[in-house]
């Protein structure tokens, strides 16, 4: 991470805070003005990062790919990067209050830990992604656990043995991982998609409870067991809160900090959050389009909160290809709500260029495709309160044969 700042500082986009900032309501409201990286050099007695990655720029220098490419060139990823372990981390008693996990909303349950990615392990495959995590006391937290997804169906697995799912948490790694661990990628398949990332290769440090993590400003081992507690009210990626539910509790045993550690946070519902739910998903819409027709670009917008809307750029080759294209991207990420399809002179990073492909190249009775009690996102406040939605899909292409009345004025 240390490295990745210092690229960005170069770059003039590291912004230092050095006045004390609370990490309670404080430090979050500024990161909620700029996507510019905050540098808190006081806070609550340590250092503190925000805004990492919250623009597409700053992801693409990250991962070393120019930002209106990630999707093309993320969808000729293989996986298969080189995971070597480098030494044994030692650990210390665990102790919470001395990193300053933010409070991020006055509504919030209480501090959590945002940027923390959870490294599981089980039956020698090991899992990495982001859960959201309310810190309870100086050594448990409580994890948001999606029902269905991979660190849910192992810590089912656990404790259908009788057992407990060892755990780390990472706090302040490189931006590739960070990528990593929020892309779907096959099973235990995280790490060598870092590892491809970072030009190849990755080094691991094992805790002593078995789990390996890649180097990080902090470091939490522990385990998920039986108990659980409630976990909420929380600002998820609508910037809307989410539901309350009863959800595992993580206990740490084991704490590593750098001396000089810098603590991560990310903002909920913020810029750097809908950047990491919503670029991740747009090389497996751009794969899944090219199936159909030929694909140019996809952009996951960020007034859909970076997870609910997608602009979908084609070349057609015949008149239904557009459509093909709506039901391709409604499979490949089925919490999309509504699709826009538009043509190669439309620029679907441009926002009022492709409400003026919806002005002038949709006709109602004609263009959308409308689907009803289908699958939508958890996160949605529209949801029906059997967790379905309804999905619109909007062809804002020209006709084929008809592209000279659609085409606009231009200066040669």
């Amino acid at each position: 991470m240390r490295e990745f700042l210092e690229q960005m500082r170069e770059r003039g986009e590291v912004v230092d805070v050095e006045e004390t900032c609370s990490p309670q309501f404080e430090a979050p409201k500024m990161a909620a003005s700029t996507n510019k990286i905050l540098f808190f050099h006081h806070l609550k007695g340590a250092r503190g990062v925000m805004n990492l990655t919250a623009s597409r720029e700053a992801l693409g220098v990250g991962l070393g790919i120019p930002w209106s490419s990630l999707p093309q060139e993320l969808s000729k990823s293989c996986y298969e990067g080189e995971v070597m372990e480098e030494q044994t981390l030692s650990m210390h008693r665990p102790d919470l209050s001395q990193i300053p996990v933010m409070h991020h909303y006055p509504g919030d349950a209480g501090p959590y830990i945002t940027g923390g990615i959870v490294f599981a392990h089980l039956d020698g495959v090991t899992n990495a992604s982001i859960h959201r995590m309310l810190v309870l006391d100086d050594r448990r937290v409580v994890a948001r656990l999606v029902e269905g997804r991979h660190t849910y169906l192992m810590h089912q697995k656990a404790l259908e043995r009788g057992e407990s799912l060892p755990i780390a948490v990472v706090i302040g790694v490189h931006p590739a991982i960070i990528f990593a661990s929020c892309t779907r990628v096959p099973e235990g398949k995280e790490l060598p998609f870092a590892a491809e990332l970072l030009g190849g290769e990755i080094r691991l440090n094992r805790c002593p409870n078995g789990v390996l993590v890649p180097d990080a400003e902090i470091v939490l081992q522990g385990f998920i067991g039986s108990e659980t507690t409630r976990e909420g009210p929380f600002v998820d990626i609508t910037g809307t809160y989410d539901l309350m539910r009863e959800q595992p509790v993580i206990e740490f045993s084991g704490m590593h900090r750098k001396k000089d550690f810098i603590y991560y946070g990310i903002l909920p519902g913020g810029k750097e959050h809908k950047i990491l739910m919503g670029v991740p998903y747009e090389p497996k819409i751009y794969r899944a389009v090219s199936e159909v027709t030929q694909v140019r670009n996809v952009v996951l917008t960020a007034g859909g909160c970076g997870y609910l809307h997608a602009i979908v750029q084609i070349k057609k080759s015949t008149q239904g290809d557009a459509k093909n294209a709506i039901m391709a991207a409604f499979a490949a990420h089925t919490s999309l709500k509504h699709v826009v399809v538009v043509d190669e002179d439309i620029d679907p990073f441009d926002p009022q260029e492709v409400e003026f492909a919806i002005a002038t190249r949709v006709r109602g009775d004609r263009d959308l495709i409308v689907v009803t009690g289908a699958r939508g996102s958890s996160l949605d406040p529209s949801r029906c309160a059997d967790g379905t939605n309804v999905k619109v899909g909007v062809d804002a292409t020209m006709i084929l044969g008809e592209e000279e009345k659609f085409r606009r004025a231009q200066w040669i």
